[in-house]
């Protein structure tokens, strides 16, 4: 039985249902770096640096990437017993996701706090930044467990079909995000520290509704407290999935730790371009990585409905849907960026480096989002170890390596942005090349399974 918050992505127009499911969520992502960016404005027009938050994204990212990682487990498994009407293993592993967001939070929290310092001098953060990155670092990884929650929460709404409610969400937590900058910040000048708690305590709140949201739902994503353990099978089936997903996204984030340690190199403007840049092409990112995961939530439940044709047409219809978002997005970044750079600085160098890098990835960030449909697509297929190991080669591994040949070669900031496109078109052929086999094998696979299952009947 499904709530009437959940949509069945096994039937219907694929198109239709793939836009009402991925507004909402790239609503989502799109607000959710509008507030973000909101704790940089709130800081420059305060007069405070704003190096300080930029230094610690790719950090953060690396430590918490292989457990939000986890959560793509948890979405899958969800997704894929919707389309398989099993819904108490559905329930299990909302119940287990709670769990081990609750438990792994706890210990990032400890481990953040303790070695924000150690690991921000590893990354050469700059030493006028250090300070206030360190206590930036620390508050944020205190709420590490309310973080996590909410991302495991948000995963399994996903996974139902259910992308509006986490956006009513967002809309009121952000809200309180941005009064609680002001606040903090502006008024009683405490600075990055200020956005931090704000950043906290505004997401606690979207913790609780969407906690509250899964307590009173009977359908899929119910949550029961008897649920909050391991189960074996279920945990198992979360790993195979996540743990790979959680290794990319944490090679990810170490490649773009050694990326942002090059850019901390180029000096305070560079860095403060940098985090200015960062905010706008984040939103043609989020856009197009809306239509990704809407696909793999798509492939995941008709993977448990066997519906080997559907998933093919997802996938082309995702591919086009997420190009096209993405050079629209980066049309309209380009007309609006110089302008409102200006506001997050006056500082006309700190705008050039800004613009230096919009200019490449603005017009390229497109090639980025078809690469993700393909690798959630992966993901969706339960193919997620392989998923990680194209990504990391095509992408991870081939950025360090353009690091340590290129970028000695042409000692810039240009050369080093431009090993972005150049590793997602790469890591997109290979994806193309490995998904014919792949949806070649799991349709055979299925074709045997209905066989053995009409033979059984008969018997």
């Amino acid at each position: 039985m499904k709530s009437r918050h959940e949509m069945n992505l096994t039937e219907g127009p694929i198109f239709k249902k793939l836009i009402i499911y991925a507004l909402p969520l790239m609503a989502t992502n799109i607000l959710q770096l509008l507030f973000n960016v909101s704790d940089v404005v709130v800081l420059g027009f305060a007069g405070y640096d704003v190096g300080p938050v930029g230094a610690t994204g790719a950090l953060i990212n690396l430590i918490i990437g292989l457990f939000v990682g986890l959560s793509v487990g948890a979405n899958f498994l969800v997704a894929k017993f919707v389309g398989s009407n099993e819904k108490e293993r559905s329930e299990k592993v909302v119940g287990m996701s709670v769990l081990i967001a609750l438990v792994v939070g706890v210990i990032l929290a400890v481990v953040g706090y303790f070695c924000a310092r150690i690991f921000l001098s590893w990354m050469d953060c700059p030493d006028n930044f250090l300070d206030d990155a360190t206590q930036y670092m620390q508050i944020y990884f205190i709420g590490m467990p309310i973080v996590l929650l909410y991302n495991y929460c948000a995963a399994i709404m996903r996974a139902v079909g259910d992308t509006l409610r986490p956006l009513i969400y967002l809309i009121i937590a952000g809200v309180v995000n941005v009064g609680l900058n002001f606040i903090l910040t502006y008024w009683q000048r405490m600075g990055v520290a200020g956005v931090a708690i704000a950043t906290v305590a505004s997401q606690l709140i979207s913790v609780i509704l969407a906690l509250i949201s899964l307590f009173k739902s009977n359908g899929y994503s119910q949550f029961k407290f008897k649920n909050m353990r391991i189960f074996k099978t279920e945990f198992i089936e979360m790993v195979k999935v996540g743990i790979p997903a959680g290794i990319q996204g944490c090679v990810f984030a170490l490649s773009n730790v050694v990326i942002q340690s090059t850019i901390n190199s180029f000096g305070d403007a560079a860095v403060n371009g940098n985090t200015i840049a960062a905010q706008f092409d984040g939103f043609i990112y989020n856009a197009m990585f809306a239509v990704a995961l809407s696909c793999m939530s798509f492939v995941s439940q008709n993977l448990g409905a066997r519906n080997i044709a559907r998933i093919k047409r997802t996938v082309w219809i995702s591919l086009l849907t997420s190009a096209v978002v993405g050079i629209i997005f980066g049309g309209i970044i380009l007309i609006v960026a110089q302008p409102i750079a200006g506001i997050m600085t006056d500082n006309p160098k700190e705008i050039e480096y800004a613009w230096n890098r919009l200019i490449i990835l603005a017009t390229t960030y497109f090639t980025c989002g078809i690469m993700d449909v393909m690798s959630n697509t992966m993901r969706g297929l339960g193919k997620s170890t392989l998923a990680m190991i194209i990504s990391l080669s095509g992408s991870c591994l081939f950025r360090i390596l353009w690091i340590h040949t290129v970028c000695k070669w042409w000692p810039s900031l240009t050369a080093l942005y431009w090993v972005y496109p150049v590793s997602w078109i790469l890591t997109f052929v290979i994806f193309l090349a490995i998904y014919f086999p792949t949806i070649r094998r799991v349709e055979r696979k299925m074709q045997v399974t209905v066989q053995s299952v009409a033979e059984n009947d008969i018997a």
